[in-house]
């Protein structure tokens, strides 16, 4: 068994920017399922949203963010964000971020349902800049033991060994590049393990995106709230051999125009804001635009604004259409809206705190209340940072105090698996039924159907996952069943057309605001 004062499961930014924070001051275990660089975060094109100009403001950051979470975001949440966000910048700065500057200082670039410019960038590859910048630091961080290759199965809590606290306690994690189970305690645990991306077919997240730490903190009887929530973002490259890589919002903000086959523009018929409306509003006008047409995709033109222009604000796009064959400083870039963000997950408090004692949440896990029904472009980042330092400084706020002894991983009763095809076979039918019912525009008879499909392959994986040795795969698909069964659940209760959420059988928004709010079972 392995002990530390504090275990995160993620190496995201959120996962990264915490681990850093605690160095100085406790032992960390930071557990990756791949290479720390393998993250949603590292992805991240657009930039990070925070008031750094003296003609934005705090109150405008807060009033965008609220109008396109249809209003249903948490007001303290939101304003706790925002009005941290000079700070979270300032901190990423310090570490050495190399934001791009202009004559006049970092340069801000605007977004879909941003009034203003209050985006800062790296170019159009932020989050790798991000990454890049902090890996080494925890690589080098003498109090940062990671631990790559790593996948948390589950949670240790002490209601698993009979007492009556509610605590998380540790975690029982696979080594899969040796495949053996190790036990890590640790007094405080920080779920940072991303969203859920790839419960759908069509998705801009990397594989790492299944859902683990939403799974487990339910199974440890943590609260889950708003997974109905599903952002698609409108603009992934439609092409053959490009896998799931995205067309920054920041395209359009910069001036991109999204067309169809004819060249036609068609956004100003679906929204005053046309191109520059929130996403939600972008990818269903793409959705509807497609299905009444019968077309593969539409097309986003940024072509006008010259190459000088396109290779300065967006050289990694450009380079990656190249290699494609597409100019994009010459023709319109063939894109399709893709499952690209949860903003729904784990309810914590404004400190990171879940349901559960000892267990913390930041990032796409987690449902601070911060995005309401869908979340404003690049609110994402920012949201990582200031509920990564929430956390520490509560962890930091507490006691130390003994843990218990914690039994060792039992596979005395298991096998090795003698059809490793079956969770194959249940992946690739999980994510088509749930792109087919559980996508952009909904009804009742597709979530029932989808909920009906979903109770039966959970079932299969349980059984499975009872008699055979868990592996990296099986214990993904696991989760990410579950996953998808608390999406069904929520978009069923939600009797109304709001934000992300958008059901032919309630097109209207409903008066009432609420959440919609699961409680989780131990055990489940």
């Amino acid at each position: 068994m392995l002990n530390f004062d504090v275990l995160i499961i993620g190496s995201g930014l959120a996962g990264q920017a915490a681990a850093l924070r605690l160095a100085g001051h406790c032992r960390v275990a930071l557990i990756s399922k791949r290479r720390l660089e393998d993250s949603a975060s590292g992805q991240a094109q657009g930039g990070i949203a925070a008031v750094l100009d003296s003609q934005d403001s705090i109150e405008e950051h807060i009033h965008d963010t609220l109008v396109a979470g249809a209003w249903l975001n948490d007001r303290k949440a939101t304003r706790h964000v925002v009005e941290n966000g000079r700070r979270a910048i300032e901190w990423l700065i310090e570490q050495g971020v190399p934001f791009t500057q202009d004559a006049d200082g970092y340069h801000l670039t605007r977004e879909g349902g941003h009034s203003a410019r209050r985006i800062i960038h790296v170019a159009d590859a932020t989050g790798s800049a991000v990454q890049d910048t902090l890996t080494p630091k925890v690589r080098a961080a003498s109090n940062i033991t990671v631990l790559e290759n790593h996948i948390a199965i589950d949670l240790i809590t002490a209601d698993k060994l009979g007492s009556s606290n509610k605590r998380c306690l540790g975690a029982y994690v696979l080594d899969t590049e040796n495949d053996k189970v190790i036990t890590i305690s640790a007094a405080s645990t920080l779920i940072a393990a991303g969203g859920a991306g790839k419960v759908y077919l069509y998705t801009t997240n990397p594989d790492t995106s299944t859902g683990d730490g939403i799974a487990m903190a339910w199974r440890a009887g943590c609260r889950v709230a708003n997974m109905e929530f599903i952002q698609f973002h409108p603009t992934c490259l439609y092409h053959p051999k490009a896998k799931s890589f995205l067309i920054s919002e920041a395209v359009r903000g910069e001036g991109g125009l999204l067309k169809l086959p004819d060249g036609s523009r068609f956004m100003p018929e679906h929204d005053q804001r046309a191109e520059l409306a929130p996403r939600d509003i972008v990818a269903r006008a793409i959705d509807f635009e497609r299905k009444k047409r019968g077309l593969d995709c539409v097309f986003l033109d940024i072509s006008h604004k010259g190459e000088t222009f396109i290779r300065q604000h967006f050289p990694t796009i450009h380079a990656r259409c190249l290699e494609l064959g597409i100019d994009i400083a010459r023709e319109p870039i063939p894109v399709v809206p893709a499952a690209h963000y949860s903003c729904g997950g784990v309810v914590c408090d404004r400190r990171g705190r879940t349901d559960v004692d000892g267990l913390y949440v930041a990032g796409e896990a987690s449902c601070t209340g911060l995005h309401g029904a869908n979340r404003l472009a690049s609110n994402s980042l920012l949201e990582c940072l200031v509920f990564a330092e929430a956390a520490v400084n509560d962890i930091l706020t507490l006691r130390p105090t003994p843990l218990p002894a914690l039994p060792e991983w039992d596979e005395s009763r298991v096998t090795d698996a003698d059809e490793e095809v079956v969770i194959s076979h249940n992946w690739d039918e999980l994510r088509r039924f749930m792109w087919d019912y559980v996508g952009i525009v909904r009804t009742n008879k597709r979530l029932k159907r989808a909920l009906r499909r979903v109770r039966l392959l959970k079932r299969e994986i349980h059984e499975f996952y009872s008699h055979f040795r868990v592996s990296h795969d099986l214990i993904e698909l696991r989760n990410l069943v579950l996953t998808a069964e608390l999406i069904i659940r929520c978009a069923i209760r939600r009797h109304e057309s709001r934000g992300l959420h958008y059901s032919l059988d309630y097109p209207e928004t409903a008066e009432k605001i609420r959440n919609t709010v699961l409680q989780g079972r131990p055990g489940a």
